[in-house]
């Protein structure tokens, strides 16, 4: 359920960019979504509708674009994509792991007219 939240505060942070910029209407919100975040990105599509009722959003179009999570070995400095749910370093074998992508939740652009 806090896809609801974080639908309201995309559709927040976009009305407020649209009024900075003396827009009349938003027709697309493009997203950045990590595979981490835990974020739905259907349950947004579905809320997004019902928050933006009555409001210059209303009908805007919003796309996802997933960033693909990437890991960093603090043993042997190796960046890397995991290849399965053991976060295990492909060079080193090391398991002192720290994330550098993947947890994202963040607005890309918006268009406007």
């Amino acid at each position: 359920m806090h896809e609801f939240s974080i639908t309201e505060s995309i559709l927040s942070i976009a009305l407020e960019k649209a009024r900075e910029n003396k827009a009349e209407r938003i027709t697309k919100i493009n997203i950045n979504i990590g595979e981490l975040s835990g974020i739905v990105d259907e349950c947004v599509e579905f809320y997004f509708p019902i928050l933006s009722k009555d409001t210059i959003a209303e009908d805007a179009v919003i796309t996802f674009e997933k960033t693909p999570t990437r890991l960093h070995c603090r043993e042997c400095d190796n960046t890397f994509s995991p290849d399965d749910i053991y976060w295990v370093c492909p060079e080193c074998n090391g398991q002192s792991i720290e994330i550098v992508s993947g947890r994202e939740c963040y607005i890309n652009t918006i268009e406007v007219e």
